[in-house]
């Protein structure tokens, strides 16, 4: 084989092994990003679907977006609880796209983390928010900043890894 014939399979590998590397490199885990962080968490002014303690000005809270007809929303309940426990917060629940009846079920069969759940049956609430699908997860700071997004059920990892770390950060300053 000539070295004339030879230079143009090597270029071809090594871009194929530049392309492979980046890809193995991606963090899937990123998160994708939101215009909201860094900016006040939008007011809502939705039905109450359950509960009552609404987060007060000077704490921090989370903001738990779900549906009863989500898979991995109902996976998620269990570290949202330790999440309300160890976190010291309220989480806030905003049941997207359903009726009360099959909200109010789905809480009972499976738990209900939320201080105070609102519904979204239209889905303008979550519009406000910029929800690409549930579940969805905000933190939101003292001041009413919109601090961290997190996309997909939040598992413990998630919890121990970044939520908790970060809530605990925000409660302290």
């Amino acid at each position: 084989m000539k070295l004339t014939a030879l230079v143009p399979l090597l270029g071809a590998t090594a871009l194929v092994a530049l392309l492979g590397r980046g890809l193995l490199q991606h963090d899937a885990r990123a998160e994708p990003t939101s215009p909201l962080v860094g900016r006040p968490a939008p007011v809502l002014d939705l039905q109450k679907l359950d509960g009552d303690a609404a987060p007060q000005p000077g704490q921090v809270w989370v903001l738990n977006v779900f549906a009863s007809w989500c898979g991995p929303c109902r996976a998620e309940l269990p570290v949202l609880g330790q999440l309300a426990e160890q976190g010291g917060v309220r989480i806030v629940g905003l049941d997207y796209r359903d009726t009360p009846e099959l909200g109010l079920g789905f809480l009972k069969r499976h738990g209900n983390p939320y201080a105070l759940t609102w519904l979204d049956a239209q889905g303008k609430g979550s519009l406000a928010w910029g929800i690409t699908g549930v579940p969805e997860t905000f933190v939101i700071d003292k001041h009413g900043i919109v601090r961290l997004r997190h996309t997909g059920p939040v598992t413990a990892e998630d919890l121990n890894q970044r939520l908790l770390p970060l809530i605990r950060r925000l409660q302290s300053a």
